[in-house]
């Protein structure tokens, strides 16, 4: 395996837990292995519109969830063991915003596609649409595998 470079390339994928950003986790890994890129494995959160009612209700730990949604996707996309070059983080911000204001920083952004199936599927969605009208670096959006795809990963 490949260490990344303290001064090499920077992915920033943007996971939420769907198959697409499972995948799109292992894009990432397919092409920053060969060059020694780093990849920062980033899960947004921000606080609701309705935050009080959130928190009067008691489940206002929207941090933890996350984080718990990204180790579970990192297990989806890498096993038990998540490569040495995949640093995972949880950023509070939009997803949106956040993932153009990391593209400043970036030499590759890469997210999943939501698609819904039929004409739907052939749309991109609200997060990958505006980083490939807004990113300051490439953009690779990564649709679901497919079922054939699905059934010969390990």
């Amino acid at each position: 395996m490949t260490e990344p470079a303290s001064d090499g390339a920077i992915f920033v994928v943007g996971v939420d837990g769907s198959e697409a950003s499972v995948e799109a986790l292992r894009q990432a890994q397919r092409l920053a292995a060969p060059i020694g890129a780093k990849i920062l494995a980033t899960a947004y959160w921000d606080d609701p519109q309705v935050y009080a009612g959130y928190v009067a209700m008691g489940i206002d730990r929207f941090e933890e969830r996350v984080m718990i949604v990204l180790n579970d996707a990192l297990q989806q996309a890498f096993g038990d063991t998540t490569p040495a070059n995949v640093v995972p983080r949880v950023v509070r911000g939009h997803p949106r915003d956040s993932l153009i204001d990391a593209s400043r920083h970036a030499d590759l952004i890469v997210v999943g596609r939501r698609g819904h199936g039929g004409f739907g599927g052939l749309l991109l969605g609200s997060v990958s649409s505006a980083c490939v009208a807004h990113a300051h670096c490439p953009v690779l959006v990564v649709h679901s595998p497919d079922k054939k795809t699905k059934e010969t990963q390990p």
